[in-house]
């Protein structure tokens, strides 16, 4: 075996990528049956691994609506614990590789970067080319894919291993595939094996590594100073019209050679004065809004939960956490005063709030406790809003709280 593989299936690898696997998840049925018998898993993973009988499980798939529709694919656990394995000890070989301005899946990157580096750029230039990719994950081609990978990991055993969870996929995403032609296809083009499945950590890492070439031919052949990638959204920036239009030629048929399509009817340049739909905001030079559909799409999850809270389906402290999680992505906009209208629409019912409760409440026999939901973005001043007021009478409001 080689040096690398080897490193694949070592017992603190393994250890790691089920500690990875499980954050988050461990009060979940598949993750807690897996710990239970934990020591025993780990090394029936590593003996499979190390005599190569490793068989991936069947995906269990679902659809999610927020806000497109797309089919999300999950592994079984122990199949998430080796893609964990796997990306431990490949992620440094690429890592290296990747330009500074790719920011999707990646340690010291993110979303929120993402923004800052689009609006520095709409700062220093005039227009932006934004495109993103038809049906990227289904329509990413394995025999492709393959040759990038196997460029950078020259080693036949853990080639094994990635050709393994690669098969496994095969015809997961089949029906969200649009079939498109490319020069020099003949009819058996159809047949060829495509597609990652949403949801695995892989996935989200070859895609990386899947456009990677792309991200070097805008930076070295295009000369695009103003160039930045999260997953399949891309932003180009130049100071005239006629670059971005020569680059948007270029970059299509660039992507062909990838099998790959632009959404051409969104793909054309535009003045950054008009704003950047990027990453769930509109980005202007000097100030970043929310998009209305994603305050919409929150505040249905809110009364969501919210009702949920009142039916003690659930505790309050996931309304919290949902909130807490809500703010901290929506406050890198300017949002102060939608996340006021938001979090002040609705009143929260405690479970068990009765009109005999409410009677006592009103001749004042009732107690009070207070819980508090601080606004990261202003640290000096934790009760600018949403404080709850909880009282016998069952009730549970927000209340604003205005500097």
């Amino acid at each position: 075996m080689s040096s690398l593989y080897e490193q694949v299936y070592t017992w603190d690898n393994l250890y790691l990528a089920w500690r990875k696997a499980a954050r988050g998840k461990r009060g979940r049925e598949p993750a807690a049956s897996f710990e239970y018998r934990l020591e025993d898993n780990l090394l029936q993973l590593q003996d499979e691994l190390q005599g190569k009988t490793y068989r991936p499980g069947p995906y269990h798939s679902f659809y999610i609506h927020d806000p497109k529709h797309r089919l999300i694919s999950a592994a079984p656990f122990r199949d998430r614990v080796v893609h964990h394995a796997l990306c431990n000890v490949i992620e440094p070989l690429f890592e290296r590789c990747f330009i500074p301005d790719s920011y999707a899946n990646r340690v010291g990157k993110g979303t929120h970067r993402a923004l800052d580096r689009c609006q520095e750029f709409a700062c220093r230039y005039r227009y932006v080319l934004p495109c993103d990719l038809r049906r990227f994950f289904p329509s990413i081609d394995h025999a492709i894919l393959r040759d990038m990978l196997g460029r950078v990991i020259a080693d036949p055993d853990t080639m094994w291993l990635v050709d393994r969870i690669l098969k496994s996929g095969v015809g997961v995403l089949s029906e969200e595939y649009e079939m498109a032609w490319f020069p020099g296809d003949d009819l058996f083009a159809v047949n060829r094996p495509r597609g990652l499945p949403i949801g695995n950590l892989t996935s989200q890492f070859w895609a990386n590594c899947f456009l990677d070439p792309f991200d070097h031919f805008v930076k070295r052949e295009l000369r695009c100073k103003g160039y930045l990638r999260y997953v399949d959204d891309f932003l180009l920036f130049a100071d005239d019209k006629s670059t971005l239009w020569a680059w948007r030629e270029a970059a299509v048929a660039r992507l062909a050679r990838m099998r790959l399509t632009v959404h051409e009817r969104q793909a054309h340049p535009r003045p950054v004065t008009e704003g950047i739909p990027f990453l769930g905001f509109v980005v202007f030079p000097a100030e970043r809004r929310l998009k209305r559909r994603k305050g919409i799409a929150y505040l249905r999850r809110f009364k969501a939960l919210l009702a949920s809270y009142a039916a003690a389906e659930i505790p309050i402290e996931r309304v919290d956490a949902s909130v807490q999680g809500w703010v901290n992505h929506a406050r890198t906009g300017d949002t102060w005063g939608l996340r006021q209208a938001i979090l002040a629409a609705l009143p929260v019912i405690a479970p068990g709030g009765g009109p005999r409760r409410r009677e006592q409440a009103a001749l004042g026999q009732e107690t009070t406790q207070h819980r508090l939901l601080s606004d990261p973005f202003n640290p000096a001043n934790p009760c600018s809003y949403g404080a709850y007021h909880e009282s016998r009478d069952g009730h549970l409001r927000p209340h604003l709280r205005l500097r």
